[in-house]
């Protein structure tokens, strides 16, 4: 007889692909407007602060937990936490990530934790099955804005903020998207090397020095008014970073004070350049799709633009050939 947890995940499987077929019949993404509350969802919300602020927040980041996982890092404290961005359609991606680089089992003696970040969905049907998705896994964490790609910057900042208030002991965390292949091996053992003392105020990735693209056309418009400057702090792309678990919370104080920027990396970099800290280039972080060989995957920390596909057959083809030379 099938356990309990295996009837659950193909229940939910099934139930994804049914909502995601009506939804592509009977309502286009293009018409998920509005702020419509997730009545469907019961979950204890938890608001947190954070004292010692002395001035009043011009981002007081006043949003609740629609679901969470306060208790992840109880019983042991993570030596990484992995935080995740992803959409609620991306199922395919999070199941895939949880099966391969993302599975928190992977290294024995090593505490991993992911999560997958979200906001809410304005049509219900999709927070509903985020919902029975995470009462299957417990990793992922919603608050309620509205996800969206202009929300990039809430979202990472409500993972900034959950490190902070549930797990401010652990020692390394890295912030990624659900398109992106990390190589676990390398991110553990060549990069942040658990039998070392861990660093404080610590940030690397792939560092960019730009400035502002004022063409409106750009997906990465940036207007005068919201930053008049012609040049950016470094900041890392937000294809994937890693940071110390004690800048976690000294972003997200800073944050709270620091105007609100759509571009997430980039709003990083400006509360990094508040709390002088400077972030260190690390060429084994990808912001680019990078064709598949054993020998190239092995020197790199990060790919991007990964499918699900993609994702088992790297994920597979390097576990394999651990022992085979480069």
């Amino acid at each position: 007889m099938a356990s309990k947890v295996s009837c659950l995940y193909i229940l939910t499987v099934v139930c994804w692909a049914s909502a995601l077929w009506y939804l592509s019949i009977t309502r286009p993404t293009s018409s998920y407007t509005g702020h419509r509350q997730i009545s469907s969802i019961s979950i204890a919300r938890k608001n947190v602060s954070f004292g010692n602020i002395r001035t009043r927040p011009i981002n007081p980041h006043s949003f609740d937990f629609l679901i969470n996982e306060p208790n992840k890092c109880e019983k042991s404290i993570p030596f990484l936490v992995i935080l995740i961005s992803t959409t609620h359609k991306e199922f395919d991606a999070r199941q895939a990530i949880r099966e391969t680089w993302g599975d928190e089992n992977n290294f024995k003696g090593i505490k991993i934790a992911t999560l997958f970040l979200l906001g809410k969905n304005a049509d219900p049907v999709l927070n509903q099955m985020v919902e029975q998705e995470s009462q299957i896994f417990h990793d992922i964490i919603v608050e309620d804005f509205i996800d969206s790609y202009h929300n990039l910057t809430l979202k990472t900042l409500m993972g900034m903020r959950w490190v902070a208030t549930f797990c401010s002991k652990a020692k390394y965390v890295m912030k990624t998207d659900s398109d992106i292949f990390v190589n676990m091996d390398n991110l553990i053992y060549k990069l942040l090397k658990p039998n070392t003392k861990p660093r404080r105020r610590y940030f690397t990735g792939y560092v960019i020095n730009g400035g502002p693209i004022r063409d409106v056309r750009s997906k990465w418009y940036m207007p005068r008014d919201l930053y008049p400057d012609s040049n950016y702090p470094p900041f890392c792309s937000g294809t994937g970073y890693i940071f110390s678990a004690d800048v976690a919370e000294l972003i997200y104080k800073t944050s709270l004070h620091t105007r609100l920027l759509h571009l997430e990396d980039v709003y990083v970099g400006l509360c990094l350049r508040k709390l002088g800290i400077h972030p260190f280039q690390n060429s084994g972080f990808n912001h680019w799709k990078m064709a598949y060989s054993l020998c190239r995957y092995r020197r790199v920390i990060t790919v991007h633009q990964i499918t699900p596909e993609e994702m088992h057959r790297i994920w597979n083809d390097m576990s394999s050939k651990k022992h085979l030379r480069c």
